[in-house]
Formats: C-alpha cells, sequence, structure tokens
C-alpha cells in the first residue's frame, strides 16, 4: 500500500475517531524500511512508492498482536494530572474543573453512542468495537469523576460528632428538648 492508503485504511478501520497525519505516515514507514520491516517496491509510475511488509515484519506484527499493553506503555492520563494540580493550586476550585469535565465527558459519550447506531456500517465489526471501546472510556471516566467529587465532599466536611448513648452531647441534645416542653 502506498502511505495514503495505509491512513485511509486505519482511519477506515477506526471509524475516523484517531485522525492520523500522513507526515507520520511516511516517517513511520522510513523507520520501518530502516530496520527492514518493510520494503519499498517499484514505483508504480503515479509518483507514489508502495511498500509491503517483510518476512521480519509480520514476526513483528505477530508478536505485537500476542504481547498484552502494560499500563506504563499507555500515554499518561492529562485528566488525572489536571485534579492532583488544581488540588495544590491556590484559587482553583476543583469541584468546578471536576463538573466541567464530567458535563463534557457525558456529551462526547452521547455523540459517541449516536455515531454508534446512526451508522449505515451495521456490519463494520473494527469500527463497533472501537465506538464501544471510546463509549466505555467515557463511561469509566465518569464514574471516576463520580468518585473525584465524593472523595472531595468527604476530604472537605468536617467530622461528625460521635454520638454515643449517654454522652454528653446526648445529655445537652436532651436537655434541650426538655427545656422546650
Amino acid at each position: 500500500m502506498y502511505g495514503y492508503q495505509l491512513r485511509a485504511t486505519f482511519e477506515e478501520s477506526t471509524g475516523g475517531t484517531w485522525p492520523l497525519n500522513i507526515g507520520q505516515v511516511y516517517t513511520t514507514l522510513s523507520r520501518l524500511e530502516r530496520d527492514e520491516l518493510v520494503r519499498p517496491l517499484a514505483e508504480s509510475g503515479t509518483g507514489q512508492l508502495p511498500y509491503e511488509i517483510t518476512d521480519s515484519g509480520r514476526a513483528e506484527l505477530a508478536m505485537w498482536f500476542a504481547t498484552p499493553l502494560s499500563h506504563g506503555d499507555r500515554p499518561r492520563d492529562e485528566l488525572a494530572i489536571k485534579l492532583a494540580l488544581a488540588l495544590s493550586t491556590p484559587g482553583v476550585d476543583v469541584s468546578v474543573v471536576v463538573q466541567a469535565q464530567r458535563a463534557a465527558t457525558i456529551r462526547k459519550m452521547q455523540e459517541y453512542t449516536r455515531l454508534k447506531y446512526s451508522t449505515d456500517r451495521p456490519a463494520d465489526l473494527a469500527w463497533k468495537l472501537v465506538v464501544d471501546a471510546m463509549v466505555f472510556q467515557a463511561e469509566a471516566e465518569v464514574r471516576w469523576l463520580d468518585h473525584c467529587e465524593a472523595s472531595l465532599l468527604r476530604h472537605s466536611s468536617p467530622p461528625m460528632p460521635k454520638k454515643t448513648p449517654g454522652s454528653a452531647h446526648e445529655a445537652e441534645n436532651e436537655a434541650g428538648r426538655e427545656a422546650t416542653r
């Protein structure tokens, strides 16, 4: 395939959810060629250079598919960093940051859900799985934001006095009730 064909295939498989920069495609093809994982074929006369995967490339690809991702392989979580910094930055209302992110994430989740059910590509399993992953990630983010908000409330609320039978606090309350009768 040519670089543009690879880009189109990737974007079609992912439903265009992660736009791919064509410059990145050609940079990656150059690196893969350097590492002998792909090789260029003869020019087709159109000025475009098609590439094919080598046997070493097939082995590397098979290993990539067989190897689970670890959490360390994933990019850093910008939202977690933002909330952590908001907690330590004077003048920032963290609950406002959480609420704004929750609203944006819910809107995005609704957009993904509409996209999933309004497609003319009902048999495209790859695309459906990508959209499902995005919906599930948005749902998980909303749950995490709910947890953050609950944690903020617990952390900022003063502890309630413990009521034990016969405590001085309970005796004061009882005396107050008797005086109003």
